[in-house]
C-alpha cells in the first residue's frame, strides 16, 4: 500500500470512529434527557397540590353565633365549628362529608355551623347559597340541611356544577312547596344575608373555601384553612376539648 492511501485509510478510521463516540455521546444525552424529564415530571404530578394549602392560626374575632344561624348538632357544645363555604367549591364538597363525619363521632360534643361563602368566580354559588337561606325560611333548620347536603351530593362544582334552574324542583323533591320557594328565590330577599355573613367572614381572617373557626369552651379559637380529612382534624377538635 503506497503512503497516500495508507493515511486516507487511517483517516477514515478515525473519523468513523469519531462519528461512531459522538453518536453514542448523544444518544445517553437525549436518553439522560428524557430520563430527567420523566423524573421532573413525575415529581410535578406528584407535588401538585390535591386542595388548598392548609393551616392554623390564632383568629381574632368573628361574630358570635346567633339565632340566624345554621346549627348542626348540640348548640351548647363544648367545641363550635364554624364553617365558611361555597357551594360551588369542589374543596368544600370534599370537606363536607368531614364534617358530617366530626359530627358523627363526636355528637353532642360539637356543634357545626355553616355559614355562606360564594365566590364570585363561582357563578352559580351566590344563587344557590340564598335557594339555602329560602329552605331554612319554609322548613326550618331541617330544611336548610337536608337542601343543603343535597346540593353538595350533586353538584359537580366548579362554578355551574348544579344548573340553576333545577333549585326549585329540589324543594318540591324534598317537600317544600315549590311556588312559595320560588318567588322568595326571585326576590333575592336574602341576598343581603349571604353578603353579611361573607362580611362577617373576611373581617374575622377567611380568605378562600372552606374556612373553619373552630371555637372553645374557654373562648380560644383555632383556623383551619382547606379541606382537611378528618384524621387531620381529630386532634384539633381533640386539643380544643381539653382546654390548651
Amino acid at each position: 500500500m503506497n503512503k497516500p492511501l495508507y493515511i486516507l485509510v487511517i483517516a477514515s478510521l478515525l473519523f468513523s470512529g469519531y462519528l461512531f463516540v459522538k453518536v453514542q455521546s448523544l444518544e445517553k444525552k437525549a436518553a439522560s434527557g428524557d430520563s430527567v424529564a420523566q423524573i421532573k415530571g413525575e415529581q410535578a404530578k406528584n407535588q401538585a397540590p390535591q386542595q388548598p394549602v392548609q393551616n392554623l392560626k390564632e383568629i381574632p374575632s368573628i361574630p358570635p353565633v346567633s339565632d340566624k344561624d345554621h346549627i348542626l348538632g348540640n348548640k351548647n357544645a363544648d367545641v363550635v365549628l364554624i364553617e365558611y363555604s361555597d357551594f360551588e367549591c369542589p374543596f368544600c364538597k370534599r370537606f363536607h362529608a368531614t364534617m358530617q363525619q366530626v359530627v358523627k363521632e363526636y355528637g353532642n360534643k360539637v356543634a357545626w355551623v355553616y355559614r355562606q361563602y360564594p365566590l364570585g368566580f363561582h357563578a352559580n354559588a351566590q344563587k344557590e347559597a340564598e335557594a339555602t337561606e329560602c329552605a331554612a325560611e319554609q322548613g326550618g333548620n331541617e330544611a336548610f340541611w337536608k337542601y343543603t347536603d343535597q346540593i353538595i351530593e350533586r353538584t359537580t362544582s366548579n362554578g355551574t356544577g348544579f344548573a340553576l334552574d333545577k333549585l326549585v324542583p329540589l324543594a318540591s323533591e324534598l317537600g317544600l312547596n315549590g311556588n312559595k320557594f320560588k318567588q322568595c328565590l326571585d326576590s333575592g330577599k336574602y341576598a343581603q344575608h349571604v353578603k353579611d355573613d361573607m362580611e362577617g367572614g373576611s373581617k374575622a381572617g377567611i380568605e378562600g373555601t372552606p374556612g373553619t373557626v373552630v371555637i372553645g369552651k374557654n373562648g380560644k379559637k383555632e383556623f383551619i384553612t382547606g379541606a382537611l380529612p378528618y384524621d387531620q382534624i381529630k386532634p384539633l377538635i381533640d386539643k380544643v376539648l381539653s382546654g390548651l
